[in-house]
Formats: C-alpha cells, structure tokens, sequence
C-alpha cells in the first residue's frame, strides 16, 4: 500500500503523523510511504531521517493526496485539504466529526473511507488512540492553567502550590477519565488543592485510593459544580461521549459564581466542549474572556509539545495503521473491531450513530 503523511497545516500544529522508525516498519512489510517534504522538522525529524529508512519525499501536499491510497494525520483535514481527498481513499486521524458539520459533509462529498482515532474502542471501552494525546493534553491543561493564573497573563495572580502561610489554589477538575485524572494528578504535584468529579462512583473510588491526599473527589452533579465554581481558581473540563458532542456542564449563567479571573480550560474543546461560552482557540491566540472570565480553549493542545506528542501518538497508532497497511481496510476492519468501531463515513455513508445524530444525518449500519 501507498502510505501518504502530509504536513500538518493546521493553525500552529507541529506534530506529524508518523516517526522515521513507524516509516521504518511500513517498508520492512513492502509497503511505500510518502511524506511531505518538511512534514516532521518541526517534532525534530528531518527529511534526510525518513530517507535513511527508504521512505519517498515529496514536495507538496497535492502530490501526497494524489499519490497515496491511505492517508496518516494527527489532526482532520481542513478546508483547503476537503477538495485533495479522493473517493475510496483512506483516512487514519483524529477527527471529532461531532465538532464540525462542514468536515463531516465535506468527507461525505469525498467519498472516502474515514477510521477515527478518537472511536478505535476496546472492550472494555477504554480508547488506545486518544489515551496518549489525552495524557498529554491533561498535562499541559495544568500547565497553561498555572500559566495564565499569572497576572499579567490576565489571571488573578495565583501561585498554584501556594507558600508557607499562604493558602494554595483551588483547582476544578470536570470528568475523571484520562484528560481529568492526568490533570489532578500534574496540578496536585505543584501543591494544588484539587478537586475532581465525576458521574462514575466506581471510577471516583479508584481515585480517592491512588491519588495524592490533597486531590478530593466529588459526584458530578448541577448543585455540586455550582458549588466548587464559587470556589475555584482554575477550572479544567475534560468529559468525553466518545464520537458524540461533549455537554454543556458550565452553562453562561454560571459564571457569574466566580470570581473575576478565574481561568478556564476547555480540554473537551474537541468535540465542541463542555463550557457553554466555549469557542475554539489557537496556539497563537489563545484566551478570550466572557464576564471576566478567561477561557483557554485550544482545539490541539498536544501540539505545542510535537517531539513527545509525536513520539506517544506513533506509539499507540503504528500497529493499527500496519493492519489497515497489510489487509486492507474492509480485511483489517472485519477482522479487529477495535478498528471496525474508528469507521466514522464510509463511501458516503455515515456509519457512526453520534456522528449522524450530531448533525441530523441519515445513520447506516456499516456492512463489510
């Protein structure tokens, strides 16, 4: 198979898709990669390293399109890339259709087969293709919180971890899965006063049993966020439905509860997030305020760090693209339903029940 890896372009997205040694893997297996010339200097690979391992370099991103019959991503494509995409083409990327009807109807015109990290599900429902980004974006939901608590960032002027004689911060963690545990954990290690919440009791005594003393856990409900808002100083969202809208927790009439700038970060921001004044963000451009309220908002925050994001995403992605790689996607898909669940829009059809209700589209079972 032709393996095509476009460079990212995307405001302010520095990752790419695939690692000299992921190119390595395809062309032991006989397959052909073609990457963009440039596509990964900005996570620390040049060109000459995917050379080294037998991998094309093309000069442009039409000829990626034109010349590939699967393409690997980190972020969906954008307006520009809508008319590239050929019929019968494959996807691999993060796409959060639920977040976007103009790419959910572009990818419908496309014709293309698009498989979704963000949906590739488990069992036992854990999803192996966000979890390494989660990790990071949780991480770094902390960081650019404590950032922008600073004063002249626009904050209240809040050191998390407080100092001796001096009370710490109180941080807000909405949802208790990957994103919200990575979050408690990088906020509490700076000596925060952390509380998270959830809907899942079991999760939550999970929690209570391996996080720090000074992470709290709380059941999610209206009254009991109302309440922690009051008090909060960085508020971090990280729920997931995965495939499906995220909800709207922090509705506009509850900013009033906190104090002027107080921070905000929407993690969910993805899948069109989980505050109701939310709007997606840049790296360049990255805060506004509603009723004094700051809100971060970045719609790829693990891009700001591409050399580890790129090297965690690979990680978890290679084995999957290897499998639609070497079968074919229909074999690969028949054949894993881990993989069969990433199908989102298949030739056309949506075949992804939250994608379709999210946009009031016709839903079809896929059939292989």
């Amino acid at each position: 198979m032709i393996v095509g890896i476009p460079k990212e372009i995307k405001n302010n997205e520095y990752r790419v898709s695939l690692t000299p040694a992921g190119a390595m893997e395809f062309v032991r297996r006989g397959h052909t990669v073609c990457i963009q010339s440039g596509a990964g200097v900005n996570s620390g690979f040049a060109d000459k390293d995917y050379r080294a391992v037998g991998a094309r370099i093309l000069s442009s991103i039409e000829e990626i399109y034109a010349t590939a019959e699967m393409i690997l991503k980190v972020k969906e494509p954008i307006e520009p890339e809508y008319k590239l995409v050929r019929p019968g083409q494959l996807l691999f990327t993060y796409f959060h259709f639920a977040s976007s009807e103009a790419l959910t109807r572009a990818m419908i015109d496309s014709g293309a087969i698009c498989c979704a990290y963000e949906t590739v599900e488990r069992d036992n429902h854990s999803l192996p293709l966000l979890i390494p980004m989660s990790e990071v974006a949780g991480r770094m939901a902390a960081q650019e919180g404590r950032y922008f608590l600073e004063k002249p960032r626009g904050g209240k002027g809040i050191l998390l971890g407080g100092v001796p004689g001096v009370k710490p911060a109180k941080v807000f963690v909405i949802g208790a899965g990957v994103v919200g545990t990575a979050a408690a954990r990088t906020t509490a290690g700076t000596g925060a006063d952390v509380t998270i919440c959830d809907i899942s009791l079991q999760r939550l005594t999970y929690l209570a049993d391996v996080m720090p003393k000074n992470v709290k856990t709380l059941m999610s409900s209206e009254y009991n966020i109302r309440e922690e808002l009051k008090q909060a100083d960085l508020v971090i969202g990280s729920v997931l439905i995965p495939g499906a809208k995220a909800p709207k927790l922090v509705t506009r009439d509850m900013l009033k509860l906190m104090e002027p700038g107080t921070v905000m970060v929407d993690v969910a921001i993805d899948q069109g997030g989980c505050f109701e004044t939310s709007r997606p963000t840049t790296h360049e451009d990255p805060v506004y305020y509603v009723d004094g309220i700051l809100h971060y908002c970045v719609a790829n925050i693990p891009g700001a760090v591409p050399y580890t994001s790129t090297l965690a995403l690979t990680n978890a992605t290679l084995p999957y693209a290897l499998q639609l790689a070497d079968k074919g996607w229909r074999r690969a898909c028949l054949e894993n339903e881990e993989l069969r669940r990433g199908l989102n829009i298949v030739e056309g059809k949506v075949v992804y029940r939250s994608v379709a209700e999210a946009w009031a589209f016709a839903y079809e079972p896929l059939q292989l």
